[in-house]
């Protein structure tokens, strides 16, 4: 720990900081900067002491405005109390600061004026690239920005904007959810989701839940969605005789916790009465009932590997558009153990 005052921390250099390691002022640069990954571990290590001891703050912003950089990156999240959005945020966030980039995020709260206000606020920051996770009902106004800088879309499609796009393999999460029912011994599957609201993702999702049931003779399947009549669906659901046991599959976590106050107001016997598989694993589904099994995003990856698709963008790559689709993973807990045949 050093005694370093504020005062005496601005007036420390990086020419300062550069002898007091041993090294070039261009490698303590390079370790401030992007190109971190050109020094060798001892040499970082030197630079980060140095950096420690001296008390040393670099003004990242005037480094940007001298270079005609700002090393700001722009995400637009759409709601930003949605676990998905927030997870994905900070595997964005830490691969950002990793690389010396400092993350503007700004939530439109599924807000098409705010979705506006915000892109004309962060055009304002002067942000370097954006990363976009919303609606995207302003597509003008984004085929706009995205002349002007690189642009990574995160989980849904945005109609008419050519861009790189990182998420879920929704088709392979989709099959999965269904063959792990199938396999438990379920036969009636009543799919649970948000309303599409223009979501590329949820559509997918159930586009694909309609296909595969569709495929399987032995499965039968509805689609509901979330909101004031869901308890109702869910009833109407349980009540129906159909060709064997019946499970709920959430398309995501706030779909899930819907459906789980549903069935707690219905005062079904979890999860004897119906299974319940669903996307997404919250903090908090291994603590209702038996365990709720389900489809983990890997959503750090996820954040990572959008912002390393825009540093590739903004160090000048110009090959073709990019789509990452990330495997689920199957996480089986008491909610689906129910009806093994």
């Amino acid at each position: 720990m050093n005694d370093f005052s504020a005062a005496q921390r601005s007036r420390v250099t990086m020419l300062d900081v550069a002898e007091h390691a041993g090294v070039s002022k261009a490698s303590v640069s390079r370790f401030i900067g992007d190109d971190r990954a050109l020094l060798s571990d001892a040499t970082a290590l030197r630079i980060e002491q140095a950096i420690a001891e001296l008390g040393y703050r670099p003004n990242q912003m005037a480094r940007g405005l001298k270079r005609g950089r700002t090393r700001l990156i722009g995400m637009l999240v759409a709601d930003i109390r949605n676990p998905y959005s927030i997870a994905v945020m900070h595997g964005v966030e830490t691969a950002c600061r990793q690389h010396g980039y400092s993350l503007v995020v700004c939530n439109t709260d599924r807000d098409d004026e705010q979705e506006r206000q915000h892109l004309a606020l962060l055009r304002s920051y002067n942000i370097e690239g954006l990363i976009v996770n919303t609606l995207g009902h302003h597509r003008d106004e984004l085929r706009e920005l995205h002349r002007e800088m690189p642009m990574v879309l995160v989980d849904r499609k945005v109609e008419q904007l050519d861009s790189d796009l990182v998420g879920l393999d929704n088709p392979a999460a989709v099959e999965m959810a269904l063959t792990h029912l199938q396999e438990r011994g379920y036969r009636d599957v009543l799919m649970v989701t948000e309303p599409f609201d223009g979501t590329s993702s949820r559509i997918e999702r159930v586009s694909s839940f309609k296909a595969q049931i569709a495929q399987r003779p032995t499965l039968t399947g509805a689609v509901v969605e979330t909101g004031s009549e869901l308890t109702a669906h869910v009833k109407t659901f349980l009540n129906t005789p159909g060709p064997g046991p019946k499970a709920l599959f959430c398309a995501n976590g706030i779909a899930a916790l819907a459906s789980t106050h549903s069935l707690r107001e219905l005062q079904c016997n979890l999860f004897a009465d119906v299974g319940l598989i669903a996307l997404d694993d919250l903090d908090w589904y291994p603590l209702v009932g038996s365990g709720i099994t389900a489809l983990a995003q890997p959503t750090a990856e996820i954040g990572a590997s959008a912002f390393e698709c825009l540093l590739k963008r903004l160090r000048g790559d110009i090959g073709a558009v990019r789509t990452l689709d990330f495997s689920a993973r199957l996480i089986v807990r008491g909610s689906t153990l129910g009806n093994l045949q």
